[in-house]
């Protein structure tokens, strides 16, 4: 049985759905089947994040409602062999959404994948309430900034005690963390209390890679996506040491100490 994890944020524009995208297909490449389910109902991104956009045809709420099967909503990525989407609707509202069936479906993946990856709506919408109760556990994907973390907290609050939590720092600049412009990664867990999972520092071949359509796993040579395939690798329960960021002398030290894995 494969294990389902809710990728949420406490606001938006933290790399939340690009996190979800990456960790996917970081872990089909790593041979594991897996599944991407988009739950940002009426504000779907992560199929343009995956580039299966002209593909889609049926959406989650299209199974919830017997309109398909699993199976014709399911979208294999034709990159990727592992890889299959499930799409959030672009216009259905929540209203009708039926919590019952969908956590059925979740149960279907989770019988058939070995990881169900959700994109949850920033913050505590609905998309994320639905999930919430059928996942396993949650990563919360935060910048080190303090409207980002206050929110992320507000989001870890809702969470039952039983899940499993943890956090991944995204768009780190260690030159502004050691000039003290940018709150440091100690910072941010003595915040949140929370186990860091990974740390993918700000990358411009992020944008680069994005605007040429491709994620940035597909070069294992940028520095997010070694981040990303780190994380992936954690996630498949490795122990993996901290990627070097050329932090000043001690930083590493005290961040190796945040990592659930080292």
């Amino acid at each position: 049985m494969g294990k389902v994890i809710l990728i949420a944020s406490g606001k938006g524009g933290t790399g939340k759905t690009t996190t979800t995208a990456n960790l996917s297909v970081a872990l089909a490449l790593s041979g594991h089947l897996t599944v991407a389910v988009d739950m940002d109902m009426g504000l779907r991104n992560l199929d343009i994040a995956l580039g299966i956009q002209d593909n889609v045809v049926y959406d989650i709420c299209d199974v919830i409602d017997g309109n398909c099967t699993i199976d014709e909503a399911l979208i294999k990525h034709s990159e990727y062999e592992n890889l299959y989407v499930l799409s959030a609707p672009q216009t259905k509202k929540t209203e009708s959404f039926n919590q019952e069936e969908f956590l059925k479906v979740l149960q279907t993946l989770k019988n058939r994948f070995e990881f169900c990856l959700i994109d949850a709506p920033a913050g505590m919408g609905e998309g994320f309430t639905y999930s919430l109760e059928g996942c396993d556990s949650v990563i919360i994907v935060a910048v080190p900034e303090n409207t980002s973390l206050r929110d992320a907290d507000r989001v870890i609050s809702e969470i039952d005690a039983d899940k499993e939590i943890h956090l991944i720092l995204n768009r780190i600049r260690p030159d502004l963390i050691d000039k003290g412009i940018m709150m440091s990664a100690d910072d941010c867990v003595d915040m949140l209390s929370v186990p860091i999972i990974g740390i993918v520092a700000e990358d411009e071949a992020v944008i680069l890679l994005s605007l040429a359509g491709k994620l940035c796993v597909s070069d294992i040579n940028t520095k997010s996506g070694r981040a990303f395939f780190n994380i992936a690798r954690r996630l498949m329960g490795e122990t993996v040491g901290i990627m070097d960021f050329q932090e000043k002398k001690g930083f590493l030290k005290r961040l190796k100490q945040l990592f659930i894995a080292d």
